[in-house]
């Protein structure tokens, strides 16, 4: 697979809604993790990302605009043991709570489907990232409907064992803007992962479309120790 610009991928994009990106920095150190949102309605752009206990959750920067909560208020990422779970949706608290259950996290993204935001049918995109002992490898998933047709789902998780230094993928949930929004086609995109987190931050933020974007997740992980720092960036302010 060609390794593409994810600075040109974001930036040729006005909305590719939600997204993404997991993979190694270029030193081999860190596993890397970015997760965005973007929102073209009043309601998805009034939203902030705050942490909670060693992850995060969306929140309405402004409670008395919120209307309907039930696709834009949930936890994003939230940590079990040495995984690191990311989602653009409350299918993170079904991966977290079915994993403590014995199930993997295939198994537990089985007993969800895309969102039920007719005509959009948005996919759910996740990704887990397990870190131990010096080891990385990390999975992503996406949930989507049938080519817009919402009597069939369609599965499909990625494996990436062993991960290349400065290599990672990208997933995110639309192909471009249009109404209905297309959802994603095809392989998580390969991209380049810096060693630097503030300079993977400004890279991801910076790209995304400015009416557009509304918060940004950014997180690496220690591969040998499996301490981490993160940030966030939030439009909102």
């Amino acid at each position: 697979m060609e390794k593409v610009s994810l600075n040109n991928e974001l930036a040729s994009n006005t909305y590719p809604g939600r997204g993404i990106v997991v993979g190694k920095t270029a030193d081999g150190k860190h596993a890397a993790i970015a997760y965005f949102i973007m929102g073209r309605s009043e309601n998805s752009r009034n939203r902030v990302f705050v942490t909670d206990g060693d992850g995060i959750r969306t929140q309405a920067f402004d409670p008395s605009k919120l209307t309907d909560p039930s696709l834009i208020i949930y936890a994003p990422v939230r940590v079990l043991g040495n995984d690191t779970i990311v989602t653009n949706g409350d299918q993170t608290d079904t991966v977290y709570e079915l994993m403590q259950d014995g199930s993997t996290f295939e198994q537990s993204l089985c007993t969800r489907e895309f969102e039920p935001d007719e005509p959009n049918f948005t996919p759910r995109i996740s990704a887990i990232l397990h870190v131990e002992d010096g080891g990385f490898d990390y999975s992503m998933s996406i949930l989507k409907s049938n080519n817009g047709n919402p009597d069939c789902c369609n599965r499909f998780t990625f494996d990436y064992e062993n991960p290349v230094a400065g290599e990672g993928r990208f997933i995110h949930t639309y192909m471009h803007d249009g109404n209905p929004l297309p959802s994603f086609e095809g392989e998580p995109k390969l991209v380049e992962i810096p060693n630097d987190m503030d300079e993977f931050g400004e890279l991801v933020w910076n790209s995304l479309n400015e009416d557009n974007k509304v918060s940004l997740f950014i997180r690496f992980i220690n591969i040998e120790d499996g301490t981490f720092e993160s940030k966030i960036y939030n439009k909102n302010k």
